[in-house]
């Protein structure tokens, strides 16, 4: 099938162009933001509350595809908003559940401007790559302690980069690694040469993180994307390409890694990190006993027991994003969030193999989101800004779908 020709005539206005051009920009400056964690309220929260309120102010429109994604997402912080009630000490808990209801809005924002034009996905990326690039070599400087103080970029022996922990940092990079790989397998190979160096770098980076979810992650989402092209492009010469450049690009890796390992540090860390279980997992109140004790305890709270109050009855914190949903946003929160999952994931299921112009970042996004929902069962993703990035991405590619389809329907109706 040939690609889908999805302009619509419009009266040309020079000034709304350049005030659609500028908002998108914007908009793409606010990823490279997100890159950029190192307290908060971060730089990427105080430019997009800003460009959140304008936007819907001047008419950007929640269609009907994209209000499920709405109310889930509100349902879900209803559900934080009503565990409130049942806390002792409120502390921080409203700010969380301030911070979560947010980020629920930066999704909707996304997903929004993404069907209002889907020419906004492709800036979207670069500025994530670029961002990745930029707090990636700053994790790896960081921990080779290239200039002096930056050991700012790490944490516990660990490279964080610009983050505030090594297990966000890792997970971020991954999308941006499969769009270059993407372009790597799927366009002419005059520019291979810079995506390849991109994604060294950025696989680097992932490595020095030491993050255990973000290693199983990239895993996951690699092979899911040479699985995914090989399912959409059968031809002989297309399978050939992608087996080439998979085997140079795994052999590079090989290489970059086994250098890596000479350094005693590196090779000390790795070793501790690749066991399966750790002290903290599988130990009295480890990670595992956490578990089974507080989706236990969750039954007999229907309302939850409040954002953050987990961590003052036990060593640390859920550590997984389905009992952080019943303890933090309470048995209705839990079920609005496995509805949207399921809902996020059949979105792309039905789409991923249409030939659109949105269809690689489709592809990128909902092998995330598939994988963000794998490592959720061991580490907590509830915050993660990137991980509201890829829903809305993931919804504005379906709605994108959703009103290709009706105007071709209203077509064939006129016609």
């Amino acid at each position: 099938m040939s690609a889908v020709d999805t302009s619509v005539a419009v009266p040309f206005r020079p000034q709304a162009a350049a005030l659609s051009l500028m908002g998108s920009w914007l908009v793409a400056f606010s990823v490279f933001l997100s890159g950029f964690v190192m307290s908060e309220p971060a730089p990427y929260e105080l430019l997009l509350v800003g460009q959140v309120a304008i936007w819907f102010l001047f008419g950007l429109k929640i269609s009907r595809a994209v209000a499920p994604l709405l109310v889930l997402l509100l349902i879900f912080n209803v559900g934080g908003m009503l565990s409130l009630t049942v806390m002792k000490d409120l502390a921080s808990g409203p700010m969380y559940v301030a911070v979560s209801l947010f980020l629920a809005l930066t999704s909707v924002f996304f997903a929004a401007i993404i069907e209002d034009r889907h020419e906004r996905l492709r800036m979207i990326f670069r500025a994530w790559v670029a961002a990745a690039l930029v707090t990636g070599t700053l994790g790896i400087l960081g921990y080779f302690h290239a200039f002096p103080g930056a050991e700012v970029f790490t944490r516990f022996d660990r490279a964080k980069g610009a983050f505030q922990d090594p297990n966000v940092f890792g997970p971020f990079l991954i999308a941006p690694i499969l769009y270059l790989m993407h372009g790597l397998l799927t366009q002419p190979l005059k520019k291979a040469p810079l995506r390849l160096l991109g994604v060294l770098i950025l696989t680097l980076a992932v490595f020095l993180s030491f993050s255990r979810a973000a290693w199983g992650l990239f895993l996951f989402a690699t092979v899911a994307l040479v699985f995914v092209l090989l399912l959409k492009e059968r031809t002989n010469a297309f399978r050939l390409k992608i087996l080439t450049l998979s085997l140079t690009a795994v052999g590079l890796m090989v290489v970059a890694l086994v250098i890596a390992l000479q350094f005693d540090r590196v090779a000390d860390l790795f070793s501790t990190r690749t066991q399966l279980v750790q002290e903290y997992d599988g130990g009295h109140l480890g990670r595992f006993d956490r578990h089974k004790i507080g989706f236990l305890m969750a039954m007999e709270h229907p309302l939850g027991i409040g954002p953050l109050v987990f961590s003052t009855i036990y060593p640390e914190d859920e550590h997984n994003i389905w009992l952080k949903s019943l303890t933090s946003y309470g048995w209705l929160g839990f079920v609005a969030y496995l509805t949207l999952m399921i809902w996020t994931l059949s979105i792309g299921f039905r789409y991923l193999l249409r030939d659109r112009p949105w269809q690689p970042y489709l592809m990128v996004s909902w092998i995330m989101v598939i994988g963000h929902v794998i490592i959720g069962n061991v580490i907590d993703t509830d915050h993660w800004r990137h991980f509201y990035l890829l829903l809305g991405i993931v919804w504005g590619c379906g709605a994108l779908e959703w009103r290709y389809q009706r105007q071709l329907h209203t077509g064939r109706n006129a016609a």
